[in-house]
């Protein structure tokens, strides 16, 4: 079979209420070095990174770079990375990353938005989507999401759809140089087969008034 570059390549788009979630290339990198360029107070302190390392990378290369990683993934199905548009405009990202078949069946959602939207809804939906395709089109069985507990405003995100709390892991990720607790989320396919609906209606489907 011939592979051609375009359909290595082809986006993946998801659509959620007010959001579209989509893969990242070269072209998002201005409107993606915006929002971090001014939201770096607001982002650095919350992301993995051990002492000795540098902050993510924000020039074009690395970024392009960490497209084609992204693509990578995607094409072997380890992980998934998008942006998160709405009105057309980038506004953060949402990864499904770490993907396991065999008995595990399982992953983690990570996210950041944009300050300036911060607190808007925009983040539960993104996060509905994303477990609206985990569990539907990817056939994945557990989806976890880890967020450091004084990480308030994440935390307001799987609070507003009650996703499972299932305790504290301790030390469990080096975030801007120190290993640090992490509150765990977790939701199963089945308890997403009764929680669906509900949670389809009330984040994804249009309102009509």
């Amino acid at each position: 079979m011939v592979t051609t570059r375009s359909a290595i390549y082809s986006p993946i788009t998801l659509h959620g209420r007010r959001l579209v979630l989509r893969t990242m290339n070269e072209q998002d990198y201005p409107a993606w070095h915006e929002v971090r360029t001014r939201g770096r107070d607001w982002l650095l302190k919350w992301e993995p990174r051990s002492a000795h390392a540098s902050h993510l990378a924000e020039d074009h290369r690395s970024f392009v770079s960490r497209c084609a990683i992204r693509e990578r993934e995607r094409q072997i199905g380890t992980g998934f990375g998008f942006g998160i548009f709405a009105d057309g405009r980038f506004v953060g990202e949402i990864t499904l990353s770490s993907i396991q078949r065999g008995p595990l069946q399982s992953a983690y959602i990570g996210y950041w938005i944009d300050e300036a939207v911060a607190g808007q809804g925009l983040m539960p939906e993104a996060v509905v989507t994303m477990l609206q395709y985990a569990f539907e089109s990817l056939r994945l069985h557990r989806v976890e999401i880890n967020i450091i507990p004084r990480n308030a405003p994440s935390r307001r995100v799987v609070e507003k759809l009650g996703l499972r709390f299932e305790g504290i892991s301790e030390r469990y990720l080096e975030i801007d140089g120190a290993w640090e607790d992490h509150a765990r989320y977790a939701i199963t396919a089945e308890e997403w087969s009764d929680r669906a609906p509900e949670l389809v209606t009330d984040w994804l489907i249009p309102q009509h008034h």
